[in-house]
């Protein structure tokens, strides 16, 4: 049996420290103060002074902040009203007017010769020549008048419609019924404004202030209008998105596109009793363009045909068809601006179409067309 004398003689007492919450751990020491060997006397290091770094503080506005835009919206591609835009003489309409003096002038010069040389000839040859000429003119002073009259009907509308902007809220009765008596005149040869009509004559001995007797006026006359206009647009915008998405070509694209913002704004101008001339429809055309340009172009991603027409649909619809609906949108923002210039009244008691209308018929009629059909088995 061992002595327990002799186990505690070779055991040797030792001391543990414990360390203190105030003092620093060995872990928060600086890595200087570890690897310095023990019996080194190291110089205290001074307490760093607070100091305050120069930082430069810059407000910005919410609506600048990249990193607090807004969410892609369907609604924000909708264009502003348009306006039609003042016309002014520029050097280019001289410039213009001056060469088309000088044409004038030549045609003028050579025609006369050419009568002259087929009196010389045959007395009959210049007698068919002077006839020919005389229609040619009375055909060309007829032409000028439509022309004109055209232009002058277009500017009418533009008027009006500036008018009841100006005075929709201030108006008295006896301004209300005027306005709307010039706009029942504008559009009495459209078949659509005839029930329109008929009530705002049944409130001719009614006593009415003038804001609401506008109001009616714009209901009564211009709903089944809208109704039209807004069915021309969406037509107009699907036969663009599929004809985009089956065409092999680009440029057959842009054509088509342009045929149809053609037609569409002369069926718009018609519908609504501009009835514009050729001068005239390239003045219209110019101004519906000039404001699409102006607010900005058609930048429909695909987020934003996600966002209508759901993730599932739009995974399925190819490339060619996703450029038919863009394509589709930007005929719909053409006709939006044409109902701008062509109306006769601004959207006040009426609801302005905005594009998020048209791209969920759009995107409905490419998903119809994208679904697949079903066999006799039921697969």
């Amino acid at each position: 049996m061992s002595d327990p004398k002799s186990g505690s003689e070779g055991r040797k007492p030792r001391a543990f420290s414990v360390d203190d919450e105030a003092t620093p751990s060995r872990r928060d020491q600086p890595r200087a103060a570890l690897t310095t060997p023990p019996g080194t006397k190291t110089k205290p290091t001074k307490a760093r002074r607070p100091a305050s770094l120069p930082v430069t503080v810059e407000m910005t506005r919410a609506e600048d902040d990249p990193f607090l835009a807004p969410a892609a919206s369907i609604e924000a591609l909708t264009p502003p009203p348009a306006q039609a835009r003042t016309r002014r003489i520029t050097v280019g309409k001289i410039l213009f007017a001056a060469l088309a003096f000088l044409a004038a002038l030549a045609i003028g010069v050579w025609t006369d010769t050419l009568i002259r040389d087929l009196f010389d000839r045959l007395p009959w040859l210049g007698w068919a020549a002077s006839a020919a000429v005389a229609i040619a003119v009375l055909a060309l002073i007829m032409l000028v008048i439509r022309e004109i009259s055209g232009l002058r009907r277009l500017a009418k509308v533009a008027g009006l419609r500036a008018e009841i902007d100006a005075k929709a809220a201030t108006a008295t009765a006896r301004e209300a019924r005027a306005f709307a008596a010039r706009v029942s005149a504008m559009i009495d040869s459209n078949p659509l404004s005839a029930q329109g009509r008929k009530s705002l004559k049944s409130l001719d001995g009614e006593i009415i202030d003038g804001p609401h007797y506008l109001a009616f006026a714009e209901r009564e006359l211009l709903a089944k209008l809208d109704r039209q206009a807004r069915q021309l647009t969406l037509n107009a915008a699907r036969r663009v998105s599929v004809v985009t998405a089956v065409s092999p070509r680009a440029f057959v694209d842009l054509a088509y596109v342009g045929f149809e913002a053609i037609r569409l704004i002369r069926a718009m101008a018609e519908l609504y009793g501009g009835r514009p001339g050729t001068i005239g429809m390239i003045r219209l055309f110019r101004d519906v363009i000039a404001h699409l340009a102006v607010t900005g172009a058609v930048a429909a991603g695909d987020s934003l045909i996600q966002q209508v027409v759901g993730h599932g649909l739009a995974a399925k619809l190819s490339a060619r068809l996703g450029e038919g609906v863009i394509n589709g949108l930007m005929t719909a923002r053409i006709g939006i601006s044409a109902m701008d210039l062509c109306r006769p009244m601004p959207f006040k008691a009426l609801k302005r179409p905005g594009i998020g209308d048209f791209m969920r018929d759009i995107a409905n009629f490419a998903g119809a067309d994208t679904k697949p059909e079903k066999t006799s088995d039921g697969s």
